[in-house]
């Protein structure tokens, strides 16, 4: 509550008593012809009257639209936070999905080196009798590169789960998850040439 246009709207009031008070003071003067107000006199204390109760309205209009002004501003800032807040929702949000991409990528991967490990290991054990000396080497080397695809694979899957989505930048498995994808060609690979021997 403005207590400024209050005391100006009270001032008005009373002014305005006193107007009255006088007017009729004045009429009942201009009945008895002892004392006589002149008209100029009414009329100026009616024109100031008439200036305070303007100003006292224009200043209570002028207060009304810079309350108004305030709240809008007001709102307009709370909009536009939530319109910033709704975005960077938005942001996080894609960034934890690539983020999940990425780790089931990475878990396809690993499951894949798995799957080539397991079968080169059965095929071993079943050719193991007839299989030569330089097969043998292959298909170790083939191992060892499925298992170092299976470390880097798992690497990369640390790596993606340690991902914080605050950041700038999306989701980055590093040079492990490029690693764990040519491990294991090379590695199914060498398992493939093992077969030639």
């Amino acid at each position: 509550m403005n207590f400024a246009t209050l005391f100006k709207a009270v001032d008005a009031l009373v002014t305005f008593r006193d107007a009255a008070k006088r007017y009729k003071a004045s009429s009942s003067a201009t009945s008895s012809p002892v004392e006589a107000v002149p008209a100029t006199t009414v009329q100026g204390l009616a024109g100031q009257v008439e200036a305070r109760l303007t100003h006292v309205v224009v200043a209570a209009l002028k207060e009304a639209f810079d309350r108004d002004h305030a709240r809008l501003e007001l709102e307009r800032a709370h909009i536009e936070e939530e319109r910033r807040r709704a975005d960077e929702a938005l942001r996080m949000e894609l960034r934890r999905q690539a983020a999940d991409r990425e780790l089931g990528r990475l878990r396809l991967l690993a499951g894949i080196v798995m799957v080539g490990w397991i079968a080169s290991v059965a095929m071993l054990a079943t050719r193991l009798a007839s299989a030569s000396t330089p097969a043998r080497v292959v298909m170790a080397v083939g191992w060892v590169l499925l298992l170092g695809s299976l470390a880097a694979a798992f690497t990369a899957q640390r790596r993606v789960g340690a991902y914080v989505p605050e950041r700038d930048k999306g989701p980055d498995a590093g040079p492990a998850a490029t690693a764990s994808l040519w491990l294991l060609i090379a590695g199914l690979a060498m398992t493939a040439v093992s077969l030639l021997f």
